[in-house]
């Protein structure tokens, strides 16, 4: 199954030097039946989008998470990393979120997509209320809109140690 999981740059570092990653808990995100049914129209590739985003928002929180302990050196930009591997859909979770299975080798990696420089401040500002927004403040959750406007870029898997180290 495709999958789209929620990653930070630091999570796509140990990806390119250990050859895997073990995505948080288990969760990422795929275009699921669930989710197919709860919109009237939009084909793979429109549902992929949504299920990108969604993962982009969990990478989001993985910042927030992460950011007592988060390298300086790093700059706060949302990752994606998109892969073929074992999952099953959770749609008690919600209708795109899935459970894959064990560790996702560099070689089921097709790609990663990655907030640019722009975006930080974006990012930064949107961490620092994305808690606020899970319980609906209005100004938070437009702060986290704002971040979730920046486009992602797309890296080939070839392209992350490059990416990585250009960081």
């Amino acid at each position: 199954m495709r999958v789209y999981i929620p990653a930070t740059l630091a999570m796509l570092q140990q990806l390119v030097a250990d050859g895997s990653m073990q995505p948080l808990s288990g969760t990422a995100f795929a275009v699921t039946p669930t989710l197919r049914e709860s919109y009237a129209e939009g084909d793979d590739e429109e549902l992929a989008e949504v299920a990108i985003g969604e993962a982009a928002l969990a990478s989001l929180r993985l910042l927030a998470a992460e950011s007592d302990n988060a390298d300086p050196q790093l700059p706060l930009r949302r990752a994606v990393v998109i892969a073929d591997a074992d999952a099953t859909a959770r749609p008690d979770l919600d209708d795109a979120v899935v459970r894959v299975s064990g560790r996702v080798n560099l070689d089921q990696v097709v790609a990663a997509y990655v907030d640019n420089s722009a975006a930080e401040p974006a990012v930064k500002a949107a961490m620092a209320v994305i808690d606020d927004a899970d319980l609906g403040d209005e100004d938070a959750e437009l702060t986290v809109g704002d971040a979730a406007d920046h486009p992602l870029a797309w890296y080939g898997t070839q392209e992350l140690p490059f990416l990585l180290e250009l960081l």
